[in-house]
């Protein structure tokens, strides 16, 4: 079994590999990496990053090879749907709709919120995480800091590095606790910093939007992501419908777009 953070990976990877944008004022791979990132502090400064949250995010950071390899090693997802949703979907059912009735309070409040319904959010949460038990384990801005620093996407991830360092300032998630996938995403549904800075929510009321610990902050925040991609209150999710072309913005591969899709119609099915 691919574990979570891979199979993120793959599935993101195959639509991200494209060339680097010109430099900016950090130039990827000019010298050595302590010297990028030197400027890179420099730049984020100049675009209102505290100082704070700079030296919390990126003081002692170095390069991690591990990354650089996974990142130039990735496959194009291709797993027919049959197959990947055959292996994802069945042992996640039982525990999707014990997650259905944990949280049916909850998943009501928001789906009255944001218009879409508890399945689909727990669909989601059960592919990307297990329900938040494999969220990953490298260090966010690290690994950030490194892909920015490689030139395959220096541009795109500059962009989330600086985005990471805001959800630090902002107080959501200290900077020693940012831990994700490899290539930067975050939490229990894996957000990149940019749509995490754009879409979540504190629906915990606790002052900080926790997608690392706070299930309904991480339930709320989905749907908010897809309220905002084009989500349409009370309508179904079939491939086809707008609401299935919401789920693409979610993750762009079709495969496991039906995956979602196909795992919520089961969940509204079940007893």
């Amino acid at each position: 079994m691919i574990s979570r953070p891979s199979l993120r990976a793959l599935t993101l990877g195959a639509l991200l590999l494209t060339s680097a944008a010109p430099a900016l004022a950090a130039p990827c791979g000019a010298g050595p990496f302590e010297a990028w990132l030197e400027d890179f502090k420099k730049e984020a400064a100049s675009k209102g990053i505290s100082t704070s949250a700079i030296q919390a995010g990126l003081t002692g950071v170095t390069l991690d090879k591990s990354v650089l390899a996974r990142d130039q090693s990735q496959k194009v997802f291709s797993q027919s749907f049959e197959e990947f949703s055959g292996r994802m979907i069945p042992p996640r059912l039982t525990r999707g709709s014990n997650m259905l009735k944990q949280y049916g309070s909850v998943l009501g409040r928001i789906e009255q919120a944001y218009g879409v319904p508890g399945e689909v959010l727990v669909a989601i949460w059960g592919l990307e995480t297990d329900f938040g038990v494999n969220i990953g384990k490298f260090a966010t801005l690290r690994s950030l800091a490194t892909l920015a620093y490689d030139c395959r996407r220096a541009d795109m991830f500059k962009a989330e590095l600086m985005d990471a360092l805001r959800i630090v300032e902002r107080g959501d998630i200290a900077a020693q606790d940012l831990r994700g996938a490899w290539a930067g995403e975050i939490g229990q549904t894996q957000f990149m910093p940019s749509s995490y800075v754009k879409f979540a929510v504190d629906f915990d009321g606790n002052g900080r939007r926790d997608l690392l610990r706070s299930p309904p902050d991480v339930l709320a925040s989905t749907a908010n992501f897809l309220a905002g991609h084009g989500w349409q209150r009370g309508k179904d999710w079939e491939p086809g419908s707008a609401n299935f072309a919401a789920i693409k913005e979610w993750n762009k591969s079709e495969v496991y777009a039906r995956t979602i899709a196909h795992f919520a119609t089961q969940l509204s099915r079940a007893p």
